[in-house]
């Protein structure tokens, strides 16, 4: 298990942006109008305007998370936890009973109206779509992978560790050095002349 723990972790923030970049191009929320008109879509970018882009950097923090140290580990893990929090508390009314705010720009783009007496006026029902289920289920697996980083991270293999072989052993210099291995060691940004 620890020997994948890096992996799972960084699987479950790239799935959980995944999740939230394609959800803030669906609807998430169906606009019926009072007076008989066609409906209004409203997609999860307009629903929730930072859905898209802190989808974005939950999907930087887990490209970022293959390769930090062990401090930052815990860094991302606290920012990741932090993220999901705040999405769940934004998505939830979303899921369940959308306000009028998250509608109005849609609203007013489509009818030219504005304020919340005209929005009233012109909104019979918001009913929600799947999306925000399906983008909270992506919350959670973020909270669940940040958490899961902060409890395994410590045992988290260190990256590079298979190229200071080859590093430590290309610094030694056991000898004299011919023409093609000075000019070796020239590629490689040592002055074979020190």
């Amino acid at each position: 298990m620890m020997r994948r723990a890096r992996s799972i972790a960084v699987l479950g923030f790239l799935l959980a942006g995944a999740i939230g970049i394609i959800s803030s191009t669906q609807t998430w929320l169906t606009v019926t109008r009072a007076d008989g008109a066609a409906e209004l879509l409203v997609p999860g970018a307009s629903a929730l305007p930072l859905l898209a882009p802190l989808s974005l950097a939950v999907l930087a923090l887990g490209a970022a998370l293959s390769i930090v140290g062990p401090v930052l580990r815990y860094v991302f893990a606290l920012l990741a936890a932090a993220g999901a929090v705040l999405l769940i508390t934004m998505t939830v009314p979303l899921a369940f009973a959308p306000p009028i705010a998250a509608v109005a720009p849609t609203v007013t783009e489509a009818t030219g109206l504005a304020g919340d007496e005209a929005m009233r006026d012109i909104i019979a029902v918001i009913a929600p779509t799947a999306w925000p289920s399906i983008a909270l289920v992506g919350w959670a697996l973020l909270f669940a992978a940040a958490v899961f980083t902060l409890v395994t991270a410590r045992g988290w293999k260190r990256g590079g560790r298979r190229y200071q072989a080859d590093a430590d052993a290309h610094n030694r210099n056991d000898g004299p050095l011919d023409p093609v291995d000075s000019w070796d060691e020239l590629s490689h940004g040592t002055d074979p002349t020190s």
